[in-house]
């Protein structure tokens, strides 16, 4: 006999009513109770699946925004002899910024293989209870390097190169400023040489390294122009870059990582003056361990450094 479409759910509804009519047995009641709690876990579970893959949808979208775009491929050969002669040792003083590191290290060493240059990634970790000294550890950095290399980048953890068109070659006719004022999303002024900056060992050497007095965050790197004019060194920028401030993912975020720019009385009298004798001359520091580690397949050194401070000399080194 055939049944009409309307007629299923009364015919489900009479089947109900002869299972609950007649006597209601011990066996009726505990069959109904097993129905009720396997319906309620059935349904916890599927609440459960759908907040668990939204979350996970949701972490996704915020991670795949929080990371710059990388490059194309993840070469594995850092030091491919037919790359050329030169070698680069890529210095980036460091403290803290452990988030920061896992994105720059394998960003960078995938960037540069992709370019050809030869490198190594030396991660200067000060590991004191001073306070933060960028321009000592660059000048550790250039001590550390080792013989393989030929010159060297200052480069910032939180600045990643977009453009792939940047050149991080040899710089032999002079200092070159890969982060220069028209391409760095927040420094704009003539003089700024901060960021990244590419120098051969001899042209750091003539310069006498970086001053060690300068503790707390900046102005080392404008100290560092006055060296290099004092070297009579010529600056070389990036030309032909037409992505603008966009040329540069800035990873650094000040709302919850706060930069060390308190000056105490001293300090504010001296940080605009040219620092004739200091740099690799008076460094002193200790090299406290050095580990060979790879983040996310990308091989990196970390120096773990002690730096030593004259507090005759810069008592700022500390703040009271």
């Amino acid at each position: 006999m055939m049944y009409s479409s309307r007629r299923k759910p009364v015919l489900y509804f009479k089947e109900e009513r002869r299972f609950l009519s007649g006597k209601c047995t011990i066996y009726k009641l505990f069959g109904l109770c097993m129905v009720l709690v396997l319906v309620s876990l059935l349904w916890l579970q599927l609440s459960c699946s759908v907040e668990m893959s939204s979350a996970v949808h949701d972490d996704r979208r915020v991670n795949k925004q929080q990371q710059p775009p990388c490059p194309d491929s993840q070469a594995s050969a850092v030091d491919d002899p037919s790359w050329g002669p030169h070698k680069l040792a890529l210095v980036v003083p460091f403290r803290e910024r452990f988030e920061e590191l896992l994105v720059f290290v394998p960003f960078m060493h995938t960037f540069l293989n992709k370019k050809k240059i030869r490198h190594k990634i030396l991660i200067i970790n000060q590991v004191d209870h001073y306070r933060f000294n960028r321009a000592s550890l660059i000048n550790v950095g250039y001590v550390e390097s080792g013989n393989d290399t030929d010159y060297l980048a200052m480069h910032d953890v939180d600045l990643l190169p977009l453009n792939e068109a940047l050149d991080y070659g040899f710089p032999e006719e002079g200092p070159f400023h890969v982060a220069s004022p028209e391409l760095h999303p927040l420094y704009h002024y003539k003089t700024y040489v901060g960021g990244i900056l590419l120098l051969t060992k001899r042209h750091y050497h003539m310069c006498n390294g970086m001053s060690n007095r300068f503790w707390g965050w900046g102005r080392e790197d404008d100290e560092f122009y006055r060296r290099l004019r004092k070297a009579e060194l010529q600056l070389f920028r990036p030309s032909g870059i037409t992505t603008g401030y966009k040329t540069f993912h800035h990873i650094h975020d000040p709302a919850w990582r706060k930069r060390d720019q308190k000056r105490v009385a001293a300090q504010k009298q001296e940080q605009f003056k040219v620092d004739p004798e200091g740099g690799l001359n008076n460094l002193h520091y200790q090299v406290e361990s050095r580990q060979e580690m790879k983040i996310s397949g990308a091989p990196c050194t970390v120096i773990n450094t002690k730096l030593d401070c004259d507090q005759n000399q810069t008592p700022w080194c500390v703040l009271a």
